[in-house]
């Protein structure tokens, strides 16, 4: 039995240790001395997963559940644990704050008696309640881990809760520390990962088996892998002078999706390997009706198309994809359409290893052209800029290049995959409010609302907030730039004067009632604090209607 006292005094000691090498050592040594049958869980725990990040298991713990665990089980009123937790930034450190001026009833187990085994089962136990009163149950389960737990323990617990560790532990020193534990080469254990997306099975495996059984990891349907990436190239020509020729595509404006069939079962996964199934009933009535496997897992992308034929704004997918009530309806009202590039398993066979022509010759024969990517293998760069040109007529984002030799390589971002499509436009826009941060960020002010100009009035009009392409010194001077300029605050909230412009860089503007412009930013990015401009020299209402209008030949 491995303690989870012990687990707690390894995530401590790691929270302050800032050399990769020497986390990457503290993690080995741990791994090698928790028991068999826990290693799975501490190598999950470790980096704040409880179960297999594809698995449909779901603790369903949000902040509210939570400060009423902490709260029932400290004997401390519902608002002072929400203090604590600004006061921290942290709920952990609230949780112990919290259970150490508390008055607890459980505390009755002596020294070391808490193992990781029983902390996972009480939330494989919150993770299977379902119905009417299956809140009050995770709240009762919770509150009993609290209550047995020592204050140091209640830390992680509450962390672990809401699957967030905050002990600066990622994939790469998780990667590294089961190879130095058990002696296994590094390229061996992301290769395990890459195949089976679950450190924990990779972590059995390489002490259980080694090599070997590393080697023996493979595909399985109804297990995701991650999915490969493609990178940014600045154009045709020189993607082409170093493929020779590509595999062209048009770049849908959809959302990416991973399909798993075994027999009449489809499972679908979003890009983040969420089952998304339920959500999506068309995509799989396509796969069920157009893909003539008995086992497969392919690579696509999901549109939402309108009746013009035309894409529809990627919130309405998000709209599909969040679903969880009157699925039917909405399927109705914003249909989907399916379009696969990739095969990556076939009845028996993995194929990542497989070369993308081949891929796509197994693609073609088990699946309806009408639910096929259109593609075109050619190194004429005028052929290439014409695929271009109609895929951005149609409304799409652009076009991919492939390298017809290479190989499928889950989660890896490369020049074997390049897409190319419209320089992002970047619009000046004021800020006019701001949100404090969580966690380690807790004192700085995390993410910016942002405003552009009604020249008919003296109005500022919200269209979006940004918390990308700022780095943790910029976050420094603009708190405290931002900390002169506060008219209000409520909670974390702040709302500044209108003074400092935001270059922001973005991929699409979007309609959407959230906001006053009645605009939406896709993916904004700061690229510069433009202290050089005024308030009215940021761009107008005007500006974001035209580019609007011009984007994508609307």
């Amino acid at each position: 039995m491995t303690s989870f006292e012990e687990f707690t005094e390894v995530c401590n000691k790691v929270e302050g240790i800032s050399s990769s090498l020497e986390m990457t050592t503290v993690i080995a040594g741990f791994l090698i001395k928790v028991d068999d049958e826990e290693l799975e869980i501490v190598t999950r725990f470790i980096m704040g997963n409880v179960f297999p990040v594809w698995s449909a298991m779901e603790l369903g713990i949000g902040p509210s559940l939570l400060y009423t665990a902490i709260s029932r089980a400290s004997s401390r009123p519902v608002s002072q644990i929400q203090g604590f937790v600004k006061e921290t930034g942290d709920v952990g450190l609230a949780a112990e704050k919290a259970m150490l001026s508390g008055k607890t009833h459980l505390n009755f187990f002596s020294e070391g008696q808490l193992s990781v085994g029983d902390v996972y089962s009480r939330f494989k136990k919150i993770a299977s309640l379902t119905g009417k009163r299956s809140q009050d149950s995770k709240i009762k389960n919770l509150q009993y881990l609290f209550g047995v737990a020592k204050p140091c323990e209640s830390v992680y617990i509450a962390r672990l809760s809401i699957e967030e560790m905050r002990i600066g532990v990622g994939e790469g020193i998780v990667r590294n520390a089961i190879s130095e534990a058990f002696g296994v080469p590094v390229g061996l254990v992301e290769r395990g990962f890459m195949l089976t997306n679950d450190f924990g099975e990779v972590a059995r495996t390489a002490k259980k088996e080694g090599e070997q059984g590393l080697l023996k990891l493979g595909v399985e349907v109804g297990r995701p892998l991650k999915m490969m990436l493609a990178q940014i190239t600045t154009g045709i020509n020189e993607a082409i002078c170093e493929m020779g020729s590509a595999a062209v595509e048009w770049k849908f404006d959809g959302a990416r999706v991973q399909i798993h069939k075994k027999g009449d079962k489809v499972t679908v996964y979003s890009r983040r390997l969420e089952d998304v199934t339920a959500s999506l009933p068309d995509v799989v009535k396509f796969i069920k009706t157009h893909v003539h496997a008995e086992n497969a897992i392919l690579d696509g992308e999901a549109v939402a198309l309108g009746k013009d034929k035309r894409p529809l704004a990627f919130q309405e997918i998000l709209r599909r994809f969040r679903r969880k009530h009157d699925v039917s309806a909405t399927a109705k009202e914003i249909p989907l359409h399916i379009y696969l590039f990739d095969i990556l398993y076939l009845d028996g066979e993995s194929l990542i290893d497989r070369s993308l022509t081949e891929r796509r010759k197994k693609l073609d024969k088990v699946c309806d052209s009408e639910i096929l990517a259109i593609q075109t293998v050619t190194g004429d760069i005028p052929e290439i800029e014409d695929i271009y040109q109609k895929a951005l007529g149609a409304g799409h984002e652009g076009v991919m290049l492939k390298n017809p030799q290479s190989l499928y390589m889950p989660g890896k971002r490369g020049k074997n995959w390049l897409k190319i499509k419209p320089v992002m436009e970047t619009l000046d826009l004021v800020v006019i409010g701001g949100e404090w941060g969580e966690g380690r960020r807790a004192n700085y002010i995390g993410s910016y609302l942002l405003a552009c100009r009604d020249p008919g009035s003296d109005r500022f009009l919200a269209i979006g907030r940004v918390a990308t392409g700022i780095t943790d010194e910029q976050l420094a001077d603009l708190t405290g730039i931002f900390s002169d300029l506060v008219i209000s605050e409520r909670g974390k909230n702040l709302d500044f004067e209108p003074k400092i412009v935001f270059e922001v860089a973005f991929e699409e503007i979007q309609k959407s009632q959230n906001y006053e412009s009645g605009y939406a930013l896709r993916f904004p990015r700061l690229v510069n604090v433009r202290l050089d401009k005024s308030a009215q020299d940021s761009d107008s209402i005007e500006r974001v209607e035209q580019l609007f209008t011009e984007q994508k030949g609307r």
